[in-house]
């Protein structure tokens, strides 16, 4: 809304979305390696800083030039928190790293539906300038938490230099002795936070189940008290993550494929559950990980869900062509199902004798 009441068009909008993309595609594996050879703490400290500054950029410079640094500033941010925060994490607490990492996704999705629920009234009193404010206030907030984090190094050795870091990740991926299982847990982890990318389309598919536009919303937080009932509980029953997933995915594709606005729930439960089995799948990625390219490695998985990500956006563009977004989503849980299936003969495989 910013961008367009500026007078920016719609072509000019779609290429700020896309120096974004290709900003935190550029540095994600890069930064990744940085926070293995610099200070977690400092890095996670710093990086809010680079977002509270493009954000005071749009709020007091609004401009397509400030809109463009804005979101390169803010997508070298998110490089440099994605892998640095999980790597971090890990290293202070690996006995409950799926349940810390869900839950504090748990709770950044409460604080997103609080955000959204003031939105509105604090544009109607003090338009975009205060709502840019706010943003400002609340990425420096971020830092003042980062300065309180542990700072865990592991076993790393300190005297690792950035290229060598970069290389020993690389190489834990491509070495034909670990190799395997870390790639394996790799994909995994893209396929499943990457396909979730989908959640971009749930006002789409509530609004096709014929509610009026102030009950899109309200189905929306009711997906949403999915989404972090499923991060809660994460870390607990993981042995059952390939029927779990699989049946999310079956609740999601009959709660899309009814078109009843009761169907929601069911696209609920499934959520919560993507959300449960992501934090499980992060967590055994994790325990495959050398600590000294813990983000490197870490990094490198963001990357692929990146890339999964965009091909979901790129398939529902398509999609969208010829059909609605009920049977997208009945499509998209396709791809949930054959996860499932791959993850329940994997480890079928891991346990004969």
């Amino acid at each position: 809304m910013l961008f367009a009441d500026t007078g920016l068009s719609g072509a000019q909008i779609s290429s700020l979305f896309i120096i974004w993309s290709v900003v935190g595609f550029a540095l994600e594996v890069p930064s990744g390696a940085w926070a293995d050879t610099y200070s977690r703490k400092k890095l996670l400290t710093f990086a809010p800083l680079l977002r509270a500054a493009g954000f005071a950029l749009w709020t007091f410079a609004p401009s397509y030039p400030s809109f463009a640094i804005g979101f390169v500033l803010w997508g070298a941010s998110g490089a440099l928190q994605s892998g640095t925060w999980e790597a971090l994490v890990y290293e202070a607490a690996p006995g409950i790293y799926a349940r810390l990492i869900g839950r504090s996704e748990a709770m950044s999705t409460i604080a997103v539906v609080a955000a959204s629920a003031l939105a509105a009234p604090v544009l109607a009193t003090g338009g975009y300038r205060a709502l840019g404010i706010a943003s400002v206030a609340a990425a420096l907030l971020t830092v003042a938490v980062g300065a309180l984090l542990p700072e865990s190094r592991g076993h790393r050795d300190e005297g690792d230099g950035y290229l060598r870091t970069l290389r020993a990740g690389l190489a834990a991926v491509r070495s034909n002795s670990t190799g395997p299982q870390l790639r394996h847990r790799l994909l995994l982890v893209a396929a499943i936070s990457g396909f979730d990318a989908l959640d971009e389309y749930l006002p789409l598919l509530i609004q096709a189940t014929g509610v009026d536009a102030v009950t899109v919303p309200l189905l929306g937080l009711v997906i949403s008290i999915g989404v972090v009932v499923g991060g809660w509980f994460a870390g607990r029953g993981t042995r059952w993550t390939p029927l779990a997933l699989a049946l999310a995915a079956v609740s999601m594709a009959v709660g899309a494929a009814s078109g009843h606005p009761a169907g929601i729930v069911l696209v609920a439960v499934a959520f919560g559950v993507f959300q449960w089995a992501i934090a499980a799948a992060d967590a055994r990625l994790q325990e495959s990980i050398d600590d000294r390219a813990r983000a490197t490695v870490t990094s490198i998985a963001g990357f692929g869900i990146e890339v999964v990500a965009v091909l979901t956006f790129a398939g529902y563009a398509l999609g969208s062509r010829w059909t609605g977004p009920g049977p997208l989503f009945v499509v998209a849980a396709v791809p949930y199902l054959v996860v499932a299936v791959a993850l329940r003969r994997i480890e079928s495989i891991r346990s004969k004798p």
